[in-house]
């Protein structure tokens, strides 16, 4: 009952914490802690059972929980192959998804080993790893939960500005079909709300880089318009270099018009709720939505935002992971 209890209070703390702001990772962490107790409620619920029943769960659940590891591995390995095979291996993001899967079978084969071989140096290196992988792995959990919850949260009024982010381009010119995604998405959010009787202003947000003949946001606006969108309803921000840079220079061009504004912002699904959070830190007043993403190009994806959240919140992480290494060394040492 206690930790239904604590499950439901944290669901309530996440509630209060989403009404007030959508883009918190806080919110992630509170979510992800209130599955853990109720899970942990359910577990309790075991101690019901006849006890041949009690005795088999004892030993699938562990059973189970290794093979959904090994196949987490196994399936981020082949996914790893397909996106080298898709975009190349020359970039190292193209690599993410491979690198994961060769760290969650390496961190079972070495728990494998040390629980079978005496080794107190064997024993202190797993008990290290194991706690921050724990730590990794839940914060993650945390990660895609939320997503999934904050891209199906409704923008909660209409807005002033809807705000697009650029991509690469095809040779230097052209859309490519992870950007028209998130133009398509653009478009339809601008339709949906001139049926309304507000139309908004469509920003694209995207600078020239170094292997492009244009800036993105003259790319997209051409596309917009070929889609049927008024050029006089275009506002191109074309310096932009990364998402920060594009929220910054958005801002600047949405504040100039309008001093008191709303925006949607629109990007792919696996990259909405760090957007949302770099949203918040540059202080634009608006929610992110997400398009569509080819499903080999998604858990790469996924897993590049993860690390870039990580990467934002530096003093937290690091020190959790040192501490949790040192007390699980410690543990293993003298277990």
């Amino acid at each position: 009952m206690i930790a239904y209890a604590l499950a439901i209070l944290l669901l309530v703390l996440f509630g209060q914490n989403v009404r007030k702001d959508r883009r918190r990772f806080s919110n992630a962490v509170l979510l992800g802690l209130a599955a853990v107790f109720f899970l942990l409620g359910v577990l309790g619920e075991f101690d019901r059972l006849p006890v041949r029943v009690l005795d088999a769960v004892v030993v699938m659940t562990p059973f189970a929980a290794v093979l959904a590891a090994v196949a987490v591995g196994v399936c981020l390995l082949a996914n790893g192959v397909v996106m080298a095979r898709h975009e190349g291996g020359g970039r190292l993001a193209n690599l993410l998804s491979l690198g994961a899967g060769l760290a969650v079978l390496g961190v079972l084969a070495l728990l494998w080993t040390a629980a079978r071989v005496d080794s107190r140096p064997l024993h202190l290196v797993a008990g290290a790893v194991l706690l921050p992988a724990g730590y990794l792995a839940f914060l993650l959990l945390c990660f895609l939960g939320y997503s999934w919850v904050y891209g199906r949260l409704p923008v909660r009024r209409d807005v002033d500005f809807v705000v697009v982010l650029g991509a690469g381009l095809i040779d230097g010119i052209r859309v490519p079909p992870l950007l028209a995604s998130r133009l398509d998405r653009g478009f339809d959010l601008c339709a949906a709300q001139d049926a309304r009787g507000r139309p908004p202003v469509l920003v694209v947000s995207g600078g020239k880089g170094s292997d492009e003949q244009v800036p993105e946001a003259v790319a997209m606006a051409d596309y917009l318009t070929a889609r049927g969108l008024a050029a006089d309803r275009i506002r191109l921000e074309d310096r932009s270099r990364n998402t920060a840079e594009n929220m910054e220079f958005s801002a600047a061009v949405m504040s100039a018009e309008r001093e008191h504004y709303h925006c949607v912002v629109v990007t792919n699904d696996f990259h909405v709720l760090r957007t949302a959070l770099i949203t918040r830190r540059a202080g634009v007043p608006g929610q992110v939505t997400g398009s569509p993403t080819p499903g080999y190009y998604w858990p790469s994806a996924v897993l590049r935002e993860f690390v870039a959240v990580l990467v934002s919140y530096p003093v937290t992480n690091v020190c959790a992971v040192l501490l949790l290494a040192l007390l699980g060394g410690a543990a293993g040492w003298h277990g």
